[in-house]
């Protein structure tokens, strides 16, 4: 067996090796729709294999993907389980979902540890390398847990063995392998990294130790600044430090850039909200599950694990990770409805509603970005709006642009990384719902149209740049559980995003 890759808790090698030296793993293969096995696998389970098709009949077990035929003590393996997987589509002609499958097998696995996962098939995939790190970011993504403040975890969360997972790969070249994995291990780290910074509590995680987390960055080559109060109020932003002046936590920017591109390529652009608490300020919000607004700041832990991302696998790209980082707070010194701001623009905004605020943080974001770094684009996301789960449920990020290439792009990568937008309209009525008695525009358009009246306000802050902004307060936090994902945060976006990037935008 040639040198293995580390995938997180995972090793990651190119050939069967030998049984461990305990017997108490559990043994992973894969049967196809006629309950046919790879090969390598028939081989490694010798008289085993012959069990499997008494066993399929008596259990209905069929080969489709997401059933599994588990097997106690299998005769002639050293296994304290054989754990079959199906892996035929749920379609007829379809193909092998090799994501979702490495998430079953995450499941399926439950707590053990100790395990040999035989990558093999009767059929294998054309392209074995993407299937493989396909499946070993499905492993990893439905691994992920969050359990850090539990002192007292449950035995059934604890793990049987000590030992790490041990994912081997047989029947192919281990270089294309190694190089695909150690790809998926930094997109794998960067989703965790975002679901981590929204899972956080709000007495920990605050504009300032955001950005700590943010500087953090620097040792995979990332540049970090980050803007303090003075920063801020020297370049204008007075539309984003209304929000924060409620709260006794200082409000922060931080602009982070991987330079992975030819030095004279334009940038790509991203830009995250990133309010750290939300409470609605002046205008409160009810007391009831106002605890799930600590993830407020989804956007900004997005466009964070999105930059980790490009970084570990030196994504051949010039991005601008931009965050803003606030929180919003009710006390004497804060926003009122009635108030008129200046935005860094020059735009003049009424405050109509103080929790209407992530609009404020990203209108002086948006607009520094769009002046200082003349990206080829800008995408912004943000938990903005309770009006998009009233249009799309939890099943798709709202997706508003200026730029129909650009949101034709996102929409293709969305459905390849299955983190779903789709697309809302905009235009001059909309606009209509914005104006302001007072000022230039106001803060909020209402109730009718939330969504799209707040999209409205965000394109005022990019001039000509091609623009999309991606409502994702459906999407980022209390998500639903699903094959790759049992996390309140989901890590939204930092897929879809890095799949974007990497289509259309590198080289």
């Amino acid at each position: 067996m040639s040198d293995s890759v580390t995938l997180g808790a995972l090793t990651i090698a190119e050939a069967l090796a030998p049984a461990p030296a305990s017997a108490g793993y559990v043994l992973v293969a894969f049967a196809d729709g006629a309950l046919g096995l790879g090969a390598a696998t028939s081989a490694a389970l010798g008289v085993a294999a012959g069990v499997i098709p008494r066993a399929a009949e008596i259990s209905s077990f069929k080969g489709k993907i997401g059933s599994a035929l588990d097997l106690l003590a299998p005769a002639g393996l050293e296994a304290q389980r054989l754990l079959v997987l199906g892996t035929a589509p749920d379609k007829e002609g379809g193909k092998t979902d090799y994501l979702r499958l490495g998430g079953l097998v995450a499941a399926k696995l439950g707590k053990a540890k100790n395990a040999r996962i035989l990558f093999d098939f009767a059929t294998p995939p054309e392209d074995f390398a993407t299937a493989a790190s396909d499946f070993a970011l499905g492993l990893r993504l439905r691994s992920y847990k969050f359990d850090q403040f539990k002192t007292k975890k449950a035995v059934k969360d604890e793990p049987e063995n000590g030992g790490p997972v041990d994912f081997r790969i047989a029947g192919a070249e281990a270089a294309p392998i190694a190089d695909a994995i150690a790809k998926v291990s930094g997109l794998a780290d960067g989703v965790d990294l975002a679901r981590t910074l929204v899972n956080l509590p709000p007495n920990l995680l605050y504009p300032e130790s955001f950005a700590d987390k943010a500087k953090e960055l620097e040792k995979l080559g990332v540049e970090v600044e980050i803007l303090d109060v003075p920063a801020l109020e020297a370049l204008g932003m007075r539309a984003l430090l209304g929000v924060g002046q409620g709260s006794k936590r200082p409000s922060r920017v931080v602009i982070m850039r991987w330079n992975g591109g030819a030095k004279d390529a334009q940038p790509v652009a991203f830009v995250g909200k990133g309010v750290c608490f939300d409470s609605g300020g002046v205008s409160l919000k009810p007391g009831a599950g106002m605890e799930d607004m600590k993830g407020d700041m989804g956007g900004a832990a997005c466009v964070t694990g999105l930059l980790y991302a490009l970084a570990s696998r030196k994504a051949a790209v010039n991005a601008i990770g931009a965050i803003g980082l606030v929180e919003n707070m009710p006390d004497g010194a804060a926003q009122r409805p009635g108030d008129i701001v200046a935005a860094m623009s020059g735009t003049t905004i009424e405050i109509i509603n103080t929790d209407a605020e992530g609009r404020l943080v990203l209108a002086d974001v948006l607009w520094h970005v769009q002046s200082a770094f003349k990206p080829a684009f800008i995408v912004d996301l943000a938990t903005l709006t309770g009006a998009i789960l009233v249009a799309l449920g939890q099943e798709y990020a709202g997706l508003f642009s200026n730029n129909d290439e650009l949101a034709q792009r996102l929409t293709e990568a969305g459905t390849q990384t299955g983190e779903k937008v789709w697309r809302m309209p905009m235009g001059p009525a909309y606009e209509k719902m914005i104006e302001s008695k007072f000022a230039d525009i106001k803060n909020t358009g209402g109730r009718h149209a939330g969504s799209i009246s707040a999209a409205q306000f965000l394109q005022r802050f990019v001039n000509d740049t091609p623009w999309a902004h991606l409502d994702i307060a459906g999407t980022a936090m209390s998500s639903p559980a699903g094959d790759l994902n049992q996390s309140w945060g989901s890590g939204w976006g930092v897929r879809l995003l890095d799949r974007l990037v990497k289509d259309y935008y590198e080289g």
